[in-house]
């Protein structure tokens, strides 16, 4: 128990060193303290080597998030948003959506990810989206039936390649890596410990992911986010052809037909009226959204059943 008490409280001294003093300094610090450490008997060798190790990991939470990380990250997002918001298996619906999303993404900020983009539609009728880092994309039915043609879906993925293009969802979870990198320190620490402290900690660290996703989920993007991310799917939009007009359009709709109980879109996003005013001053110089008839029946072709 003292022994858990000492690394309890180094590690809480690497973390207000790293607060207030910047990672710079963190290793230095951190290393110094463990050689006092073990010259006093205050932890043994193996303790200071894996408070060292843990060191390291909270510094990396201070470091920008590779495309690579970011990629991974996502794929880990995607994995527990799928279990609550079930895969649809429809092949022409998800054939469409992943060639008209690829086809939108380059005319996007950022054109490539790590593992490309990749677009899924959610089993579920509540009005939902999610963009995952790394350019993983999950669209609801509930949603895609908000939207009455072509460039109205077109306008829904733009939005949401737009968080990936600046990064909403990194900045969401960053604020959560330090309950990631508490947890390395734990984990570390935890070997040494027995089984039933080493458990206790595994289990902690598989919740880590879980707090993650839950921010997604349940606390959704700031209103200055979602303009951001519409403003730059009006910029989109206009690049590839498709008429800006189609984002309002789609907005009102959902609008008309959203709950208005607080769950899903409706507790993670703005009010869509809200939206539009903020687009509007963007729209003035388009007029009414008039579809080829190709795009009509690629749409209705490709989302029957939905």
């Amino acid at each position: 128990m003292r022994s858990l008490t000492r690394i309890t409280l180094s590690c809480m001294l690497i973390l207000a060193v790293a607060i207030f003093a910047g990672c710079a300094v963190l290793d230095v610090v951190t290393q110094a303290g463990t050689s006092v450490g073990v010259a006093t008997g205050a932890i043994t060798a193996g303790q200071a080597e894996s408070i060292n190790k843990s060191s390291s990991a909270v510094g990396k939470a201070f470091e920008k998030v590779t495309p690579e990380q970011e990629y991974y990250l996502g794929r880990s997002v995607a994995a527990v948003l799928f279990k609550t918001f079930k895969a649809y298996d429809g092949q022409a619906g998800n054939h469409y959506l992943n060639v008209m999303g690829q086809t939108i993404a380059q005319f996007s900020d950022k054109p490539n990810t790590f593992g490309g983009y990749r677009f899924m539609i959610m089993n579920t009728d509540e009005i939902n989206a999610f963009a995952a880092p790394g350019g993983l994309i999950l669209v609801s039915k509930g949603l895609l039936r908000c939207c009455k043609s072509e460039d109205e879906i077109a306008a829904v993925l733009a939005h949401e390649i737009a968080h990936v293009q600046h990064g909403h969802a990194i900045g969401a979870i960053s604020k959560s890596r330090w309950t990631g990198a508490v947890t390395t320190m734990l984990a570390e620490a935890g070997k040494q410990f027995g089984p039933a402290e080493l458990a206790d900690l595994t289990k902690a660290f598989e919740g880590c992911l879980s707090d993650m996703v839950n921010t997604m989920v349940n606390s959704g993007y700031a209103r200055g986010l979602e303009t951001e991310a519409d403003k730059s799917a009006v910029t989109i939009l206009s690049r590839m052809g498709y008429n800006p007009v189609a984002l309002k359009n789609m907005l009102q709709e959902m609008s008309r037909i959203m709950p208005h109980d607080n769950k899903g879109f409706a507790k993670t996003h703005p009010d869509p009226q809200v939206r539009i005013k903020d687009i509007e001053p963007l729209l003035v110089s388009y007029g009414p959204v008039n579809s080829p008839a190709k795009r009509a029946d690629r749409f209705k072709a490709s989302l029957a059943g939905i």
